[in-house]
């Protein structure tokens, strides 16, 4: 069973950019896809981006199409995200999820999920 932990989130202007990580331990990374999503208050937990477990294949959500980029460095266990022209409806918890698995996947069936870092995009 893999542990995430989520860092850096923050304070940010819309237009702004930054830049997530997610630290992987107590499992072999390279062996899992690894996915972002997100979650605003109210609102149900969304699909942001997907990485395979070489990283040759991303997959995301239209509304952060060319905005966001999702990476991974097995040699490290971690999982990036940067964020790029952020917007106030970018504003939720940011969590990192993992699965053993040989496909993307883009919907909420991962098996191990980090506890979440905060991104709040004033206007």
């Amino acid at each position: 069973q893999v542990q995430l932990v989520e860092s850096g989130g923050g304070l940010v202007q819309a237009g702004g950019s930054l830049r997530l990580s997610c630290t992987a331990s107590g499992g072999t990374f390279r062996w899992y896809v690894m996915g972002w999503f997100r979650q605003a208050p109210g609102k149900e937990r969304e699909f942001v981006a997907a990485i395979s477990r070489s990283g040759g294949s991303t997959g995301y959500a239209d509304s952060v199409k060319g905005r966001f980029t999702i990476s991974r460095d097995n040699a490290k266990n971690t999982l990036y995200l940067q964020m790029n022209s952020l917007k106030p409806e970018d504003t939720a918890s940011y969590y990192c999820a993992a699965r053993i698995s040989v496909e993307l996947l883009t919907t909420t069936a991962y098996d191990n999920w980090g506890q979440g870092t905060q991104v709040t995009v004033s206007s």
